[in-house]
């Protein structure tokens, strides 16, 4: 017999003790990751027990009105599942007790964005099986580009020359680059890059990004180029479940002339290589849920040696 809750706060160590042995969970779900954010989201994450209270599954998510989205403010939400003891038919309990207890609380629709299988330490898709039962529809799909560590491709002779430029021009690599003697100037060349060339900010201020590091230090990092000693490009990566995430990527006009990114992406490639990751997830390149693709940008990936994977999101009407 499932048991369907709501989060509470008091319960954040079971929380963050549950995910720290899930097999699809990464640093996103944790509370001091989700809970950054709450003036902006609110809170409607969900807790699945057994008959003996024990917790079986998670969901993070928020609630917009009666929409219930797992979750707004992250990625990727989705069920966070145990390893051991859980197969597709505790899945469809856990997804049968959600639903009937959405319903309960007047929601009227569930929008759900799976772990993508790239961060499962373990297969993790009996939540895909348990939307198919529940006859969701593909509402969004993004697609990222991603290069599997173990045995990548070879950049293109196109990236592999402006790599070479780069060195050429005087660009230099950090990979241990200082995270809080350098986030503020490279947070000058990103948001700089947002604002003249689509007009936006980035989705977290510099203060919840400095936030977040302070929490997780070991998984927010920042690799940066150089020329001349001043930050001409850079990337802030999320390594999370083996894989390292390009939260954001940003390139001077100095250093876009001077290929600079041709030659950090392959130092961070290979350091990423040497941390023994499985992934280097360049992150999706979409807007409009997926029916827009910038298709200037995906290729510069691809040049790289990404392929794509997809970031679908689902609905399920309650």
């Amino acid at each position: 017999m499932i048991e369907i809750s709501q989060y509470n706060s008091s319960e954040q160590t079971q929380w963050d003790d549950f995910c720290d042995s899930a097999k699809n969970a990464t640093m996103l779900h944790k509370r001091g990751y989700m809970d950054y954010h709450s003036d902006r989201f609110s809170d409607f994450s969900l807790v699945a027990t057994d008959g003996d209270g024990k917790i079986v599954a998670l969901l993070p998510a928020c609630r917009q009105g009666s929409t219930v989205i797992s979750h707004a403010g992250l990625t990727y939400g989705g069920w966070l599942l145990p390893l051991r003891h859980f197969d597709a038919t505790t899945m469809l309990e856990v997804m049968d007790a959600a639903v009937k207890f959405l319903r309960g609380q007047n929601a009227t629709e569930l929008i759900y964005k799976p772990v993508p299988h790239i961060y499962h330490s373990y297969p993790a898709e009996e939540d895909i099986y348990a939307l198919f039962r529940h006859n969701a529809r593909l509402a969004a799909c993004n697609i990222s580009t991603v290069i599997p560590l173990d045995e990548p491709l070879s950049p293109d002779r196109g990236s592999k020359s402006a790599a070479s430029a780069a060195a050429r021009n005087g660009v230099t690599v950090e990979t241990n680059a200082s995270f809080t003697a350098e986030i503020d100037e490279f947070w000058s060349v990103l948001s700089t890059l947002l604002r003249d060339r689509y007009e936006t900010t980035p989705a977290h201020s510099i203060a919840e990004i400095k936030l977040l590091q302070s929490r997780f230090p070991s998984n927010i990092r920042l690799i940066t180029a150089k020329m001349q000693g001043a930050i001409v490009a850079g990337v802030l990566l999320f390594v999370t479940a083996g894989v390292a995430h390009c939260q954001y990527i940003a390139a001077s006009p100095a250093g876009k002339q001077g290929k600079a990114n041709a030659l950090m992406f392959h130092k961070a490639i290979e350091w990423a290589k040497a941390e023994r990751l499985r992934y280097f997830d360049f992150g999706t390149s979409n807007e409009a849920g997926g029916r827009v693709l910038n298709e200037g940008l995906i290729q510069q990936k691809s040049r790289l040696g990404g392929r794509g994977i997809a970031y679908p999101t689902f609905s399920i009407s309650i």
